[in-house]
């Protein structure tokens, strides 16, 4: 039986903590909009994220190729649970923008997994802001 390496427990352990603590902004804005998935599904979906991509660089290092199968993986993943969180009922039709923000929570997952903090940060700051500030405007837009 290999021995526990502590040094990597505390580096994936820190990458874990980052996807969660950068996908609060996106889980902040549902929950306090009441759209269903909130603080607990988005961090919970970058941390797994991170988790499956830190699995696949840990498993395949330097094999590119397998590397990306995982993140298609973690692509497909997203994309189903982001189906379940578009409701359509006759023409109206919600959800969308809780499931490209849970599309986008991946991808913050896989950016932290791959030490690109810069992206995920900006991924959830945009995410953030199209979320806070772009209803509003779409409501002026309609006119409602």
């Amino acid at each position: 039986m290999d021995t526990l390496d502590w040094h990597q427990i505390l580096t994936h352990l820190i990458q874990l903590g980052m996807a969660f603590l950068i996908a609060l902004p996106v889980a902040w804005n549902r929950e306090h909009r009441a759209e269903g998935a909130g603080l607990r599904t988005f961090p919970l979906v970058a941390v797994a994220a991170c988790g499956y991509m830190l699995v696949g660089l840990q498993m395949f290092g330097g094999d590119d190729g397998a590397q990306a199968r995982v993140m298609y993986g973690i692509i497909t993943g997203m994309g189903f649970i982001g189906g379940g969180a578009i409701l359509k009922e006759g023409a109206n039709v919600t959800g969308t923008a809780t499931a490209a923000s849970m599309w986008n929570t991946g991808a913050i997952g896989v950016s932290v997994a791959f030490n690109r903090y810069e992206i995920a940060i900006v991924l959830s700051l945009i995410n953030f802001l199209i979320l806070q500030f772009a209803s509003p405007i779409k409501r002026r837009v309609r006119g409602q």
